[in-house]
């Protein structure tokens, strides 16, 4: 954890907070402060600040906190994913939330197995904890957040303006595709959307909605790609290239 992060009423009005879970025992065992000692913290989806430890004992952590003025700003990329499997999306959550994104979007797509979308993974409560973990790994408080449709095509056609309004556009694609820097350059204050597909690559009728819709191809020089490892290369390309 490179930030302790709290929920919202964790912290009291005074800035007082007290850990008795698994951020106290991190608190205690890997970073080890005396009193009056500073660690970073955060409120979810709200301001950065620093806590200073008030007292350490075997089941507890009591830290006084500060807090910024103003939370840091929403992250400028949001993610248009094709259901993986199960087990990879579980591993996605958290480096997903590491690498900054201010929704994620989880559709369907011809190449997707139908079971796909009964995973436990998909599951809120299931998780948050996930996303909560790479926010505290990356030191960062905005959390995305989650979309779920299982129609490709209304949510190409009807919704996906108003998730994304004005955004600029990218599918991860091989063919008649453009430079990484082409792609991901944005106007001032542009959102990025960036759709990446199942393993499988979406079908020409998905591409053709795509393209419909605004979206740019765009290859990086790899080839074919896990959809773990796509969405971490494609999103570090993005962060790179804009």
């Amino acid at each position: 954890m490179n930030r302790i992060l709290f929920k919202l009423g964790e912290v009291s009005d005074s800035g007082c907070a007290v850990l008795t879970d698994e951020r106290a025992a991190h608190i205690r065992h890997v970073l080890q402060p005396a009193p009056g000692d500073t660690v970073r913290v955060g409120l979810l989806n709200g301001p950065c600040g620093v806590g200073e430890v008030v007292s350490v004992d075997d089941t507890s952590v009591e830290l006084a906190c500060r807090f910024d003025a103003a939370p840091p700003p929403v992250p400028p990329v949001d993610l248009l994913l094709a259901m993986p499997r199960p087990k990879v999306m579980k591993r996605l959550w958290a480096p997903l939330a590491s690498l900054g994104l201010g929704r994620i979007i989880i559709t369907n797509a011809a190449r997707v197995e139908r079971n796909y979308f009964d995973t436990h993974w998909l599951d809120p409560v299931r998780y948050t904890p996930l996303l909560i973990e790479g926010l505290q790994q990356a030191g960062t408080t905005r959390m995305p957040e989650v979309t779920l449709t299982r129609r490709f095509r209304p949510l190409i056609e009807d919704d996906l303006e108003a998730l994304a309004p004005g955004s600029k556009r990218v599918v991860a694609h091989p063919h008649d595709a453009v430079p990484p820097a082409e792609a991901f350059a944005t106007a001032p204050d542009q959102r990025l959307l960036l759709a990446i597909g199942p393993e499988g690559g979406w079908v020409p009728f998905e591409l053709e909605l795509l393209r419909a819709a605004g979206f740019t191809a765009v290859m990086l020089p790899f080839g074919t790609l896990r959809t773990d490892v796509a969405c971490i290369a494609l999103l570090t390309a993005a962060g790179l290239y804009r």
